[in-house]
């Protein structure tokens, strides 16, 4: 039996009026989708108008074309690019947002769509060479031997590369890793210079190739390797998770090179470096890039509230000062 309240039962009155209503809501939203479609097609129409009236770009025609654009993510370049809760945070990428903004601002799209993708330091330049990100920012070293498959925007942040190990090893510098395991990562600037040091210095060096900052520094935790080569702030950023057992870790060694970071994109297109290298060198300029620094570096940090406590050196307050996307050595 249908309830008593069923359409069926219904006065023809009654059921002229919730026909009638039904038809006003599908009326209204038959109306509301066409505007939603209409304010797409418009941004659109803009934004392709904004970009027709500037120099070529690839890159930009590309993000219009596809309504989003595609930031190359890391899952543990602590506190540069690394994942919480499945979401990328850390400084590199707030820098990368800051790009994203001011495209939206260019090519007059509010609602233009991030797309993250999440990338390795092995496939990184692949990702980047193939179209598959427009944009990388995260821990990736403006080195000159990548200048023939990439463009570096202005450098955000200047290091050195050295070691971390437990303070109990008595181990100092590298001619302490003599016939000795040690972990780095793979498809660094670190692991070619590394392997190089090995052979020049005769130090027969049995290195693990990790697949990310992580398992690098496992590595060092389980002693399965001495020491963990990498960028001194990544090194310090892994120390730091460890908690109340970070004491048991020190960086150390002579730097084996001076390098810097940039945010990393397609080569041929100077329209998108230049805005990319503007917004960088702004923030530089403005210490809106001190202000970020201080947060991610001199304070608490999720997801733990860990404290890197590393404070800006010399080097990268001269590079504030004059932005540039120069390879430091």
């Amino acid at each position: 039996m249908k309830p008593p309240h069923s359409f069926a039962h219904r006065s023809r009155a009654q059921r002229s009026a919730a026909l009638s209503a039904c038809c006003a809501l599908a009326s209204s939203l038959a109306l509301a989708s066409a505007d939603a479609r209409a304010a797409t097609a418009g941004e659109l129409a803009t934004a392709q108008s904004a970009v027709d009236q500037m120099p070529p770009s690839a890159t930009l025609r590309k993000i219009v074309e596809n309504g989003a654009i595609v930031l190359g993510t890391r899952e543990s370049s602590v506190p540069f690019s690394y994942t919480v809760k499945q979401q990328p945070v850390g400084y590199s990428y707030d820098i990368a947002l800051k790009v994203v903004d001011e495209i939206k601002k260019r090519l007059n799209m509010p609602n233009l769509a991030v797309k993250n993708v999440q990338v390795t330091s092995a496939n990184r330049i692949s990702y980047v060479v193939n179209n598959q990100v427009d944009l990388e920012c995260g821990s990736t070293a403006h080195v000159a031997d990548r200048d023939p498959l990439v463009a570096f925007s202005n450098s955000f942040f200047q290091y050195g590369i050295r070691m971390a190990v437990k303070k109990k090893s008595g181990i100092r510098d590298y001619s302490d890793l003599a016939n000795k395991t040690v972990a780095t990562t793979a498809g660094t600037s670190d692991e070619r210079m590394l392997r190089q040091m090995s052979i020049d210095r005769k130090l027969n060096l049995r290195i693990i190739s990790a697949r990310d900052h992580a398992e690098g520094f496992a590595a060092l935790k389980s002693d399965r390797a001495v020491a963990f080569v990498m960028d001194d702030p990544l090194l310090y950023g892994k120390i730091a998770q460890e908690g109340a057992a970070r004491n048991e870790y020190t960086v150390t060694g002579t730097s084996l090179a001076n390098e810097a970071y940039g945010c990393m994109m397609r080569k041929g297109d100077p329209v998108f470096k230049r805005i990319v290298d503007d917004v960088i060198a702004g923030m530089q300029r403005s210490g809106e890039a001190a202000k970020l620094y201080d947060t991610w570096f001199m304070r608490p940090i999720p997801p733990d509230g860990v404290n890197l406590q590393f404070p800006m050196s010399p080097e990268m307050k001269a590079l504030f000062a004059n932005p540039n996307d120069r390879t430091p050595d």
